[in-house]
């Protein structure tokens, strides 16, 4: 097993203290594939289901939540995050980025929006990786991860999806 399967049943089974630090180094060392979940593929690359823009605001993509049986401060927060998207003509840009919090809390962005230049026509992947420093609104487990995206305005729409291949890595006490 791996990923989120993996972690949640070991804490399924864990009883105790010495057991509770063994779901911590498991936390560590096995990155959670949380996006774009569906039937199995030929090629192993999954998406999540498209979604398109919907007037000028902002609009979710995917959000997930990585809720292990237990809470948790995080130490540090590992992340590689892809999403695809494209325009419906191309005039205009698109933008995106990328939003955690703690459960229920306030989102805080993980990076600053991204912005997809005119001719967003056909579909191009974007992936921000690295480590991030905790925060406030987003220091603890459980948390919830969501990808976002813009269109320039109401004349054009963009259509994004989350692959499967994005990752969190989490180290918590």
């Amino acid at each position: 097993m791996a990923g989120k399967d993996f972690v949640q049943k070991v804490d399924i089974e864990s009883d105790g203290v010495a057991n509770e630090k063994i779901v911590q180094l498991l936390l560590a060392i096995a990155p959670l594939h949380p996006f774009g979940q569906g039937n199995l593929t030929t090629d192993g690359i999954q998406w999540s289901e498209e979604v398109s823009t919907i007037g000028e605001e902002w609009t979710e993509i995917e959000t997930v939540k990585i809720k292990p049986e237990f809470t948790k401060d995080i130490v540090e927060i590992e992340m590689a995050l892809t999403l695809r998207l494209k325009s419906s003509g191309a005039a205009k840009f698109a933008k995106f980025k990328w939003q955690a919090r703690n459960e229920d809390g306030t989102w805080v962005d993980l990076c600053s929006e991204q912005t997809y230049a005119a001719d967003a026509s056909a579909y191009k992947e974007h992936t921000i990786s690295g480590r991030f420093k905790t925060t406030a609104n987003f220091d603890e487990i459980p948390l919830d991860i969501r990808a976002m995206v813009q269109r320039e305005d109401e004349t054009e729409n963009v259509t994004a999806q989350c692959k499967n291949s994005s990752y969190v890595m989490i180290i918590a006490y």
